[in-house]
């Protein structure tokens, strides 16, 4: 199946629109001074849930469909795998959790982006990959929630460059940075299953377990060291809620 120009023009779009939502994410610190520990954690929380719903709805649920489940237990397998060895072999800093990988020289600001970029990586396959299933209706969908999520993800980019000493406009454009990941998730995603299309249950499979390993290792514990575990409970389900509600009302 070779793809058309538009769909991939359309799916690189949406992909980018949806990194950039990190930026617009970080813009509340222009006009805040402090944003508190419990809002960033029900934020987090409400992230993980839009990524953990449409990860089962939008993504295992299809290659399931498309192949069975053994290529999708395989595929989601591999996907970890891979976002195992990516957050152990790449050195970055995450504002609770510390720093992880190897240890590395860089400045605390590129390692802040090393972070989220491994997060958002695995976003933007799986937006690119949905477009490239021809189902244009759940990849959208899957754009919005990942745009949707991305907001908090720049917000918690930006507040900890502040607190070390960034201006303001500085941190908004390290957490736009950090979303620019996305677009090439994205392409990547679209040309491996518009040239390869029995890739596109193993591609769909993929994303999912690579984007439940980033929620597991890192958004659900961040969101838990501050002492608001139940906000950020609820704020998981209330995400969980919102990307079910997308996905059956617009996909």
């Amino acid at each position: 199946m070779i793809m058309s120009v538009e769909i991939i023009w359309i799916g690189l779009s949406a992909s980018l629109l949806a990194g950039l939502a990190t930026g617009a994410g970080a813009l509340p610190i222009l006009l805040m001074k402090q944003v508190s520990d419990r809002f960033m954690d029900i934020m987090l929380g409400f992230s993980a849930g839009v990524m953990l719903a449409a990860s089962a709805f939008s993504l295992i649920i299809p290659a399931i469909e498309l192949s069975g489940p053994y290529v999708a237990f395989l595929g989601l397998i591999l996907g970890a795998l891979v976002l195992h060895l990516i957050d152990r072999y790449i050195p970055h800093l995450h504002p609770a959790l510390g720093a992880e990988g190897p240890s590395s020289h860089l400045p605390k600001v590129w390692l802040f982006v090393l972070a989220i970029t491994i997060h958002n990586f695995p976003e933007g396959l799986a937006v690119g990959i949905s477009f490239g299933s021809g189902n244009a209706a759940t990849a959208l969908v899957i754009a919005m929630a990942i745009a949707l999520q991305n907001m908090p993800e720049g917000l918690a980019v930006a507040l900890p460059l502040v607190r070390e000493g960034y201006s303001r406009q500085k941190s908004i454009l390290y957490g736009t940075l950090t979303g620019l990941v996305e677009p090439i998730g994205g392409l990547l995603g679209l040309v491996l299953v518009s040239i390869f299309h029995p890739l596109l249950p193993w591609g769909l499979a993929f994303a999912a377990g690579a984007m439940l390993f980033v929620v597991s290792d890192e958004m659900i514990p961040e969101s838990h060291r501050k002492g608001f575990e139940r906000e950020a409970t609820f704020g998981l389900i209330a995400g969980f809620v919102v990307m079910m509600l997308l996905d059956t009302l617009f996909a």
